[in-house]
């Protein structure tokens, strides 16, 4: 049997020496290693010795930065819009039964069968702006009882297509003549005309229009005598506009002594009083004849257009009247005070001697006549207004309007 050689003891301990030299040595360079590693990590941040929570801190900056970016949008300016509103004065589509039927506005109509016929000279002017505003002085309807008054007008229904056809976007019935047949005329009107996309507004009802993206209110005032209550409906109007979040509030106020060129004095107050409650504009109707205007605290006041698409009257003596534009600038919830306005002076017939129901704007010497009339007219508000008190607001300003209870149609038989 083969015997198994024995290892010398001095060779046995050469050899463990051997092996822990080697084991201590790897055991240096690995510490050696790690130290290093440690330092580094350390170098580089906290990020570094741990890139799994990077993504962790991606998700949550990302919000931070939209958020960031909404807060500057919000408190960024609005852009300013710009509209252009033109307003026209007395719109009677109708005629009084008492009246010479074969030269009347309903005979008329029954004649051209269209009812583009009667605003076709005004219908582009109309069509090229963001809104147009008529006094609508009359009722549409065909039954009710005609009131124990001088003059009581009424049309057909069907005539709301008037207005329509040229682009009239909103009519006024804060007037003395939108209940010439009863309650219920009054009713039918607002029917007929906003069967045909007519809005219309006045007394207690206000008018929200959405125009360009501005919230435009219309607001409809009639100032009979006792006007007290008148005014504070106005007023009122106003406040409640401004509540409902209206950028743009406009009045349309039916006021003042007929065939009169210069306004009253309660006219003068009551258009202040207006402006101070926070209107942007001011227009007005009534007299049957041009009135001028003024700029208070930046803001226009027009006293009188006069007539316009007028069945009041187959001849009227004074047939001019004038278009009132103004083209504002809305940024959020601030109207600019401005001069961009236009005065268009106007006749209510296409021919001198007769009333062709033909609204036509004026040109030439014709044009000169009456923008001088206009003028003169100013020039008497000016001298009125610098014997009124600062403001409207004040006690001085609390007056009332003198409106005749008549209305400006010549009897038949004098025309």
């Amino acid at each position: 049997m083969y015997a198994k050689p024995k290892c010398p003891p001095l060779v046995k301990l050469i050899v463990v020496a051997i092996i822990v030299a080697e084991l201590v040595a790897v055991g240096m360079l690995a510490a050696g290693r790690a130290g290093a590693a440690g330092a580094s990590a350390n170098a580089q941040g906290p990020d570094a010795s741990a890139p799994a929570a990077q993504p962790s801190d991606q998700q949550v900056a990302a919000p931070t930065a939209a958020g960031d970016d909404q807060t500057a949008q919000q408190d960024a300016a609005p852009d300013p819009i710009t509209l252009t509103v033109t307003f026209a004065g007395d719109c009677t589509l109708g005629s009084d039964v008492n009246f010479d039927g074969s030269r009347s506005f309903n005979t008329k109509y029954g004649e051209v069968e269209d009812p583009a016929y009667f605003l076709q000279n005004v219908a582009e002017l109309f069509g090229a702006d963001d809104l147009t505003v008529v006094n609508m002085e009359g009722v549409l309807t065909e039954g009710g009882e005609r009131a124990d008054k001088e003059f009581a007008f009424r049309g057909k229904p069907e005539y709301s297509k008037i207005l329509s056809s040229a682009s009239v976007e909103a009519a006024s019935m804060a007037n003395n003549h939108s209940k010439d047949y009863g309650e219920e005329s009054y009713n039918d009107t607002i029917e007929a005309l906003e069967g045909d996309n007519v809005q219309t507004f006045g007394y207690d009802r206000i008018a929200y229009m959405d125009v360009k993206g501005v919230k435009v209110a219309l607001v409809g005032a009639y100032f009979p005598e006792d006007s007290d209550e008148n005014q504070k409906e106005m007023t009122d109007n106003i406040a409640k506009a401004r509540s409902e979040g209206a950028q743009l509030v406009l009045v349309y106020a039916h006021w003042g002594v007929e065939r009169d060129y210069k306004p009253s004095e309660d006219q003068l107050k009551m258009g202040r009083v207006a402006i101070d409650a926070g209107a942007d504009l001011v227009v007005g109707s009534h007299p049957h004849v041009i009135q001028g205007y003024e700029v208070y605290e930046g803001r226009y006041i027009v006293y009188s257009l006069g007539n316009f698409c007028f069945g009041g009257n187959s001849n009227p003596e004074d047939k001019d009247c004038m278009l009132f534009q103004q083209t504002f600038t809305v940024t959020g919830d601030e109207v600019a005070k401005n001069d961009d306005v236009n005065f268009i002076a106007c006749s209510v017939s296409s021919e001198s001697d007769r009333n062709t129901y033909q609204p036509t704007i004026a040109e030439g010497d014709e044009k000169a006549r009456i923008d001088e009339k206009i003028q003169e007219s100013n020039d008497e508000i000016a001298q009125m207004a610098a014997d009124l008190p600062s403001s409207g607001s004040d006690e001085g300003g609390e007056g009332t309007s003198d409106v005749a209870e008549g209305d400006g149609a010549q009897d038949e038989s004098a025309a």
